[in-house]
């Protein structure tokens, strides 16, 4: 059921302006906005018929381009609501959803709109990204098939992503040998991130520990300077990860080259073997990327940003939610690197802070009406 007073804008922020006590929001879609809605979501009921006699197939974003997908799609299983999409890219506009449609809500004359939205408070959540494969070229994580993203082994793990478990991309072969690269695309100046990503070593050994129960004799080995398992609960994992077989190595692995059959070889600086470095082959290989600001305002909001590129908090310790600008509020990876359970804490404080600045703002414009004076 959909809340009357609740409206999702699944399009991209273009700017933010701030008045006196109601900053005014102003949202338009990129023109590079992949697939883009076409449908009237108040007449759609989510029956998937349209995706199903869709012919023509495309590389599934979600899977990283592991899975296939229809022109029309539901993004993921998981998606809130459970609407449709079109890509105009792929579709050939050949009518076939529009005919198997129950609701005839397909409209292929839509177009991007630019809405005006007026508003007591903002609150930016705008997450993260990962940072690119290609961002280190003497790992090969643009151009080697069996160097991963980290977030494309964890679609191959899930039971309902491209594969269902673990294989190879290159071969479809199960692999006898992972490594997992640490710090593949954090703590390194030269790729402009030297600051730590937090939850690179917790997902790593998670994936690590699934990996070794889908295949018991599949060797796992992580490559780290670093374990850093900060949080609670966090080095009891790690201590189960070593109970599990997967092996932790303290190296820094310097380059990565493709050889015969698709296999890697891994050269690698042992730190704790007195530095000496060898070169160890593996059939797959994942690097464990670092995190990087999920949208750069660059100008279109009129709050601080600080040199890491995520927005400036004046008060971290005492007021967390809380932007340079009165009224405009963030929360979660939007201020930093952190893990999900952080993430959760500073969106409710993010919306307490939200609520409480409403409350002073109605209270002060009610005030200034009962006097007299207009707000």
């Amino acid at each position: 059921m959909r809340k009357p007073k609740l409206r999702e804008l699944r399009e991209a922020i273009k700017a933010i302006f701030t008045g006196p006590y109601t900053p005014k929001t102003f949202l338009t879609p990129p023109e590079s906005l992949r697939g883009l809605t076409k449908f009237f979501e108040d007449d759609c009921i989510g029956c998937s018929k349209c995706e199903l006699a869709c012919t023509p197939l495309a590389p599934h974003e979600f899977d990283y381009g592991l899975g296939a997908r229809a022109a029309i799609y539901i993004p993921h299983g998981n998606a809130i609501p459970q609407i449709p999409v079109l890509d105009p890219d792929y579709c050939i506009f050949d009518g076939h959803c529009a005919r198997v449609c129950p609701t005839n809500c397909i409209d292929f004359t839509q177009q991007p709109q630019e809405l005006k939205v007026q508003a007591g408070a903002v609150i930016i959540a705008t997450g993260l990204k990962t940072t690119p494969m290609g961002a280190k070229k003497e790992y090969g994580g643009d151009k080697f098939l069996n160097v991963m993203n980290p977030l494309a082994m964890e679609r191959v793990q899930s039971s309902n992503g491209p594969y269902g478990h673990v294989l190879r991309p290159s071969d479809g072969k199960i692999p006898k040998s992972v490594a997992y690269v640490q710090c593949a695309g954090s703590r390194d100046k030269s790729i402009g991130v030297p600051y730590c990503s937090r939850v690179c070593c917790m997902y790593a050994l998670k994936q690590a520990i699934m990996i070794k129960h889908q295949r018991h004799d599949t060797e796992v080995t992580i490559y780290y300077m670093d374990i850093r398992a900060f949080g609670k609960g966090y080095e009891q994992f790690y201590r189960r990860a070593l109970a599990e077989g997967v092996r932790v190595v303290k190296g820094k692995v310097g380059r990565i080259l493709e050889v015969e059959n698709h296999d890697l070889a891994l050269r690698v600086e042992l730190i704790d073997e007195g530095g000496g470095v060898s070169e160890i082959r593996h059939d797959l290989v994942v690097l464990s990327q670092g995190t990087i600001p999920g949208w750069r305002p660059d100008g279109a909001v009129p709050i601080g940003v600080d040199a890491d590129g995520f927005f400036e908090i004046r008060e971290v310790t005492t007021r967390p939610a809380n932007s340079s600008t009165e009224g405009i509020f963030v929360a979660g990876v939007a201020t930093g690197p952190k893990d999900i359970p952080d993430a959760i804490v500073e969106a409710g404080a993010a919306a307490m802070e939200a609520a409480m600045y409403l409350d002073r703002t109605w209270r002060r414009q009610t005030e200034l009406a009962g006097a007299g004076v207009e707000a």
